[in-house]
């Protein structure tokens, strides 16, 4: 694995695409030991796109990261592993933001955790979210300025529209009025 690391820290690409985007050579003095959350995650990105493999499992990368930080490694993990590499990933993740940004395709669980629960074949981000959403009887959209996932109010006139369009989750929100966000 050091052999794979090293090879991966002297390719030029790599250090584009992974370490500079993750800004990992601004820990090049620290110790492991003294690195935050957040550090400690994209050095452990890092490390696990470094190693090559046919398919990468990564668990909750999102763990620790702000929210600069969560986009900038979904991006990193889907410009190296997909477009790069060629490779598949599976990712767990809870991060809305984060999963939008790298997944092609969502696997959504349903029922209680632990006790009974079904996995459902993997399908679109779209219908994944909205599947999702309509079990929590919840709807989000998209904020005009940041883009990022906000949750309309329980009964608003947007909430209502979505549920009645089935559109539990808008991706691209036209409508950029305020819906008294929660």
């Amino acid at each position: 694995m050091e052999r794979d690391i090293n090879a991966a820290l002297g390719d030029r690409l790599f250090r584009l695409l992974v370490i500079k985007a993750l800004d990992i050579d601004s820990l090049s003095d620290m110790k492991v030991a003294s690195l935050s959350g957040g550090e400690m995650q994209r050095l452990s990105i890092v490390l696990c796109l470094g190693t090559p493999a046919r398919v990468y499992l990564i668990d909750e990368p999102s763990a620790g990261l702000d929210c600069e930080q969560r986009i900038i490694a979904a991006k990193v993990m889907k410009r190296w592993v997909v477009n790069h590499l060629g490779r598949t990933a599976f990712i767990v993740e809870h991060d809305f933001v984060m999963a939008a940004a790298m997944a092609d395709k969502v696997v959504v669980y349903e029922g209680k955790p632990g006790v009974d629960c079904v996995a459902r074949s993997p399908c679109s981000v779209g219908d994944g979210f909205n599947r999702f959403l309509k079990n929590l009887n919840v709807t989000f959209r998209r904020d005009p300025i940041n883009f990022r996932p906000r949750i309309n109010k329980k009964g608003s006139r947007k909430d209502r529209l979505q549920k009645k369009a089935g559109e539990y989750y808008l991706f691209d929100d036209d409508d950029d009025e305020d819906d008294d966000d929660l």
